[in-house]
């Protein structure tokens, strides 16, 4: 919702400087910033092949409007937001757990039950309009006797059931074929989420942790506790100052990096490593990628004369000085196309051109 601290936990995750005014829809265009998802596995694997550069993985943020009530029919920007909220991968909703009467909120009081319903409800209702629409356009067809379209009727019934309960569709259950046609619909709610309640020192927050857990749970969604503004202001500070900056606070380390972490899993996301003398990098793919989808991210040409993958994993490598040294002592595995990449594994592809 608007002033939760949105713009604010941009600023603190990117260190840019977008807008973060105490009134409504500060924000009306997205801020978009890509952020480098911190791994030190990386540096390890320059310092043991000598690498002259190193390259981590990274994932694009977007900052998105506030919406409010009444947004799944128009209200505030509620058009535009969700319109931007249906391209991205996955949802970071900020709840505001702080109390300040220097930033207002739109309805009034601190409520961060409340809050998260006003949000997930006018996802669940955009979402309605939309099934709604494809139900009329299929019942036509299913009228006439299309099979497929019968089947789809049935499923289409089954999910608004479902969303009218209050759920979202990323906790539907389906299988393949039905989760390819809901894939087609651009649900809002199909979207994994991550729920981050941005607190300060002054709100009894205890009131609304196990309820917000609960739900958390319940949409198979992870819960992070934060104060976006500590976090913010911790990116301005030089690193030889930061730990008595967080010892003030009461805080070991930032939070910010447990939330890249978190994004990174609720995609899906697994790091796979290739080394050399040139370059030490880190790439992001899916979970259950194979050997050949994983050289495709490097090089087309490299996946279209994909021969075999040496593999060793990072875990692994460790205990040896280098990749020569695995190699020469037998640790390094060979696997064809088919291979499942695991997280950690360090790949050398070897392909014709």
């Amino acid at each position: 919702m608007p002033n939760s601290g949105k713009s604010t936990l941009f600023n603190a995750i990117t260190g840019l400087k977008v807008p973060a005014e105490s009134y409504p829809f500060c924000t009306v265009d997205p801020n978009i910033a890509v952020v480098e998802v911190d791994d030190n596995r990386v540096d390890l694997l320059a310092q043991m092949e000598n690498s002259h550069r190193r390259v981590k993985p990274v994932i694009e943020f977007i900052d998105i409007a506030g919406l409010i009530k009444g947004a799944s029919k128009g209200e505030g920007l509620g058009n535009q937001f969700l319109d931007q909220i249906r391209k991205v991968d996955a949802i970071v909703h900020v709840i505001r757990g702080f109390i300040s009467p220097n930033v207002p909120h739109s309805d009034g009081d601190l409520n961060p039950l409340r809050d998260l319903e006003t949000v997930e409800l006018e996802l669940i209702l955009k979402d309605l309009d939309t099934i709604e629409k494809r139900y009329q356009k299929k019942f036509k067809m299913a009228k006439s006797g299309d099979k497929e379209a019968i089947e789809e009727i049935e499923l289409l019934e089954r999910l608004k059931k479902h969303l009218n309960e209050g759920n979202l569709a990323f906790n539907f259950v389906k299988n393949e074929n039905e989760d390819k046609i809901i894939k087609e619909l651009f649900l809002l709610t199909d979207k994994p989420f991550v729920y981050v309640l941005n607190v300060d020192e002054h709100a009894n927050n205890q009131d609304f942790f196990s309820p917000l857990k609960n739900i958390a749970v319940k949409r198979n969604a992870d819960l992070l506790i934060l104060n976006a503004k500590i976090e913010e202001e911790l990116k301005e500070i030089p690193d030889e100052e930061r730990k008595e900056f967080l010892e003030i606070y009461g805080l070991k380390r930032s939070a910010i990096q447990d939330l890249i972490a978190s994004v990174y899993g609720v995609l899906e996301l697994i790091t796979f490593f290739t080394v050399n003398q040139n370059e030490a990098r880190a790439w992001a793919t899916r979970r259950n990628s194979s050997a050949y989808e994983a050289a495709g991210l490097i090089h087309t040409d490299m996946q279209k004369g994909f021969i075999k993958v040496e593999v060793i994993n990072f875990e692994k490598l460790k205990g040896f000085s280098n990749l020569k040294e695995a190699k020469e002592r037998g640790a390094i595995e060979y696997h064809g196309k088919d291979y499942t990449v695991k997280e950690g594994d360090v790949l050398k592809f070897l392909f014709k051109v």
